[in-house]
């Protein structure tokens, strides 16, 4: 009796610990309809990423596109960390940015990175500057893990709140 007491016990904490990860809980995705564009823009992204490789970095440059338009655009980086492709900050490819920390000290790259692994896409949310101004606000950003060729890459956009 003491040993089946102990096997539910055990399985009771296994649940509730599986309930309570954030690997395993429900996703927080948003549902404005400025999050459906988003997701469906980087859907594309991938599918065009996939297609033709970085090649398409040439689209995802052009200015006042559904790619790039206003604080809309499309970011490219390594399961590694580094940045491939950035149109607001190109100063940023080819460095590594997974250590880049949010106002909030939150390692946004970090967790992208370990959420598109473990899930292959995903939300999250920091503070940053909208592109030309230098206080901080809320973004929320989509991302997927996408194949290219032998190379795996995170494509994502995001968009402001306030």
């Amino acid at each position: 009796m003491r040993r089946k007491t102990y096997y539910i016990g055990i399985l009771i904490l296994v649940g509730v610990l599986v309930h309570s990860s954030p690997v395993f809980s429900a996703s927080s995705e948003p549902q404005s309809e400025e999050a459906k564009q988003t997701m469906a823009l980087v859907d594309q992204a991938a599918s065009l990423l996939q297609s033709k490789g970085k090649e398409a970095f040439t689209e995802f440059r052009k200015k006042d596109s559904k790619w790039l338009k206003d604080d809309t655009y499309i970011f490219v980086f390594k399961m590694n960390g580094i940045e491939l492709f950035h149109p607001i900050k190109p100063d940023l490819v080819g460095t590594n940015i997974i250590e880049l920390k949010d106002v909030n000290g939150k390692a946004y790259v970090q967790e992208t990175i370990e959420t598109a692994k473990t899930q292959g896409s995903g939300w999250i949310d920091y503070m940053l500057p909208k592109p030309g101004e230098s206080k901080p606000s809320k973004k929320i950003s989509y991302f997927k893990k996408v194949k290219v060729g032998e190379e795996t890459f995170i494509v994502g956009s995001g968009f402001y709140t306030d």
